[in-house]
């Protein structure tokens, strides 16, 4: 089978790997020049360095034979295009992305996307299904909006990586709760520092979910 994953994050990355292990044909799209030329240096020619959402690198990379493509980059209007153009296009049978934001998930659902994946749903169903009495009162905030999962990939260009966390000045009353590291989950605290690749969970009310995604990654495009 041959899959078109964009996006290199550690979703893309590990991704890619198994497939690899499994005996696909994977090509991996980043446009992030230097980190497509370290995992060159890992994987081969199945890194390329490219902008996944223009039409010539889907032309010359053979979208039109993918059997599946899969959008994971830290952006959702990204996905949506790539997905979008993979379906309209190229007729690609299977397309699968990734959400950042749950709010968009039905919006990716009404325009044709087969399949989201929203990390922050997926901490919610663990948190859901492991809740002990006390939790109660946050699960319920979580299920009436009045609380949100935020979930943020460090890139090299975030401007948190390399402070400790009572450096970062965090928006209203939003608070860290774990932040995941080469597959291992740390408790933070004051003094754990920010690194790239990290994947900082965090609880914010809905109004500060904005200022805080920027706080951690930067502006988007």
């Amino acid at each position: 089978m041959y899959l078109f994953v964009v996006g290199a994050g550690k979703i893309g990355y590990y991704l890619t790997r198994t497939l690899l292990a499994e005996g696909h044909e994977v090509v991996l799209v980043e446009r992030d020049g230097a980190k497509a030329q370290q995992l060159a240096g890992e994987l081969g020619e199945v890194a390329v360095h490219a902008d996944g959402c223009e039409v010539r690198t889907m032309q010359d990379l053979g979208m039109a034979r993918a059997e599946c493509v899969v959008a994971v980059t830290g952006h959702d209007e990204d996905n949506l295009v790539i997905c979008q153009m993979a379906k309209q296009r190229f007729k690609v049978p299977r397309t699968i992305a990734r959400v950042n934001n749950p709010k968009n998930e039905e919006i990716f659902r009404d325009l044709g996307i087969d399949a989201t994946v929203s990390g922050t749903r997926i901490i919610y169903s663990l948190i859901e299904q492991e809740v002990d009495t006390g939790d109660v009162v946050l699960l319920s905030a979580l299920k009436q909006g009045k609380i949100e999962l935020v979930v943020a990939d460090l890139l090299p260009t975030s401007p948190v990586v390399g402070k400790v966390l009572k450096e970062v000045h965090l928006p209203g009353e939003c608070v860290v709760a774990a932040i995941i590291r080469e597959d291992h989950i740390l408790l933070p605290s004051g003094t754990t520092k920010l690194e790239i690749g990290d994947t900082v969970i965090a609880l914010a009310h809905p109004e500060e979910e904005p200022n805080l995604r920027e706080i951690l990654v930067g502006p988007g495009p």
